[in-house]
């Protein structure tokens, strides 16, 4: 990667739905070639992809919970199923596995306290070998990715 891949990416961070003449104005090249550049950058899996970025209160789901979550075991059937159960909820925004402790960090949105209480009830108080679960409610948002 050069100093122009290096400006594309910076720019469609800023704002992936640049058209590509904005975006080739913004980093010295023709259309042609800031296409092609930005074709291959997408290609090869530098660029995974573009979505919105919407407002939470707007679909019902301002109340963010950051979960620090610990298992029981480490073996292969126990973290797969745990990864996997709550992969597929929809309220988890963020799965991490950790070094060290806890194991794994979860960021979680819902409506309100009432729905977080409903999603630890009906997907993680339902895994097997849950450890430790400790929830950290969300004062106020500095600033994200």
């Amino acid at each position: 990667m050069d100093a122009i891949d290096l400006a594309i990416i910076a720019e469609l961070e800023r704002d992936g739905r640049l058209t590509n003449v904005e975006l080739a104005q913004r980093v010295g090249l023709t259309t042609g070639p800031c296409l092609r550049r930005v074709q291959r950058l997408e290609a090869d899996g530098v660029i995974r992809g573009y979505r919105a970025v919407v407002d939470p209160a707007a679909v019902n789901r301002s109340f963010e919970v950051l979960l620090d979550l610990s298992l029981e075991a480490q073996d292969s059937d126990t973290v797969e199923h745990f990864e996997q159960t709550l992969a597929q909820a929809e309220e988890v925004l963020e799965l991490r596995r950790l070094f060290g402790s806890p194991d794994y960090f979860v960021r979680v949105a819902v409506a309100d306290l009432a729905a977080y209480e409903s999603f630890l009830s009906r997907h993680v108080m339902t895994i097997p070998r849950i450890k430790n679960i400790t929830s950290h409610f969300t004062m106020k948002t500095v600033k994200t990715a």
